[in-house]
């Protein structure tokens, strides 16, 4: 048998049967809110809710989509589009880094041939393009980076 301190307490409601421990069931606050909780219907709760929670997942799939469209997108276009998005909250909610990842990947391996492009001379007087370095048939090293 069991002591009377943790007896349990059997409570039909319409579908679900609660069992409550004595020293909880007992207590002067706790008692009306479970006796609240029991006479709620979650029932006509649950078609609202689904319909609000995928409508929610729609919209962010959709923001996360127009989010990596724009990361795919010019340098320039992309820092005007993210230059409109307000505050630090998107940042959270959306997975930046990783559509980031995806949309600059490339399709460059190791051993492909450096696709073509044209860079301005630090000077300002002219451009130097890849493909007439090359044609020289000395090996090029690009370095990217920052000596500020």
């Amino acid at each position: 048998m069991t002591s009377s301190l943790f007896a349990p307490i059997s409570r039909r409601s319409t579908n679900t049967t609660f069992l409550l421990f004595e020293p909880f069931a007992r207590a002067p606050i706790i008692r009306p809110l479970f006796l609240w909780g029991s006479k709620l219907k979650f029932n006509k709760f649950k078609k609202p809710l689904a319909i609000i929670l995928c409508t929610l997942a729609v919209l962010w799939l959709a923001a996360c989509s127009v989010i990596y469209h724009e990361m795919c997108q010019p340098p320039e276009q992309f820092g005007r589009a993210m230059s409109k998005i307000p505050g630090e909250l998107p940042f959270m909610i959306f997975p930046f880094e990783t559509l980031w990842m995806r949309a600059r990947a490339g399709t460059l391996h190791i051993g492909d041939r450096a696709p073509d492009f044209s860079l301005g001379k630090l000077d300002k007087t002219d451009h130097v393009q890849l493909s007439s370095l090359t044609t020289q048939g000395k090996p090029v090293v690009l370095i990217f980076g920052s000596y500020t």
